[in-house]
C-alpha cells in the first residue's frame, strides 16, 4: 500500500494539536496550555510550512472548535517562526456546544473569496 504523500493542511494541523495537546490538557483538567509551532512543524514532518502552522493554531476556527482563548503569543515580531508559542485558556468544556455567537463568528468571512471574485 502506497503512503499518502499529500502535505498536511490546516485541518491536519488542528487535528494534531487537538490530539497531542488539547485532549491531554482536558484529561488533566488543566485550564491553560501552550503549543509551540516548531514542535508541531517537526511532529508532522513539514518543510517550510511554519506560516501555515501559525495560521492554523491562531485561527478562529481552531479556537471555536475547542473552546479556547489565546492568552499570549510569544516569538519574533513577524509572528512566523518555529519559536512562536501560543498559550491558550480553556474557556468552554468539551461537552458544551459553542454559543450562537461563537458559531456565528466561525462563519464570518466564509464567503469572502467569493465576494472578492465578483469585485465586492
Amino acid at each position: 500500500m502506497a503512503k499518502n504523500l499529500t502535505p498536511p493542511d490546516s485541518a491536519a494541523i488542528r487535528r494534531h494539536a487537538y490530539e497531542k495537546y488539547i485532549s491531554v490538557a482536558r484529561r488533566r483538567r488543566e485550564k491553560i496550555l501552550s503549543i509551540n509551532v516548531g514542535e508541531v512543524h517537526r511532529a508532522l514532518a513539514l518543510n517550510n510550512r511554519v506560516p501555515l502552522v501559525c495560521a492554523a493554531l491562531g485561527s478562529k476556527k481552531f479556537l471555536t472548535e475547542h473552546g479556547l482563548r489565546i492568552l499570549s503569543k510569544t516569538g519574533p515580531p513577524s509572528g512566523q517562526s518555529t519559536t512562536v508559542t501560543f498559550t491558550y485558556e480553556v474557556v468552554r468544556s468539551e461537552s458544551q456546544k459553542p454559543t450562537a455567537d461563537e458559531a456565528w463568528q466561525s462563519l464570518r468571512g466564509i464567503a469572502k473569496a467569493i465576494y472578492a471574485s465578483f469585485g465586492g
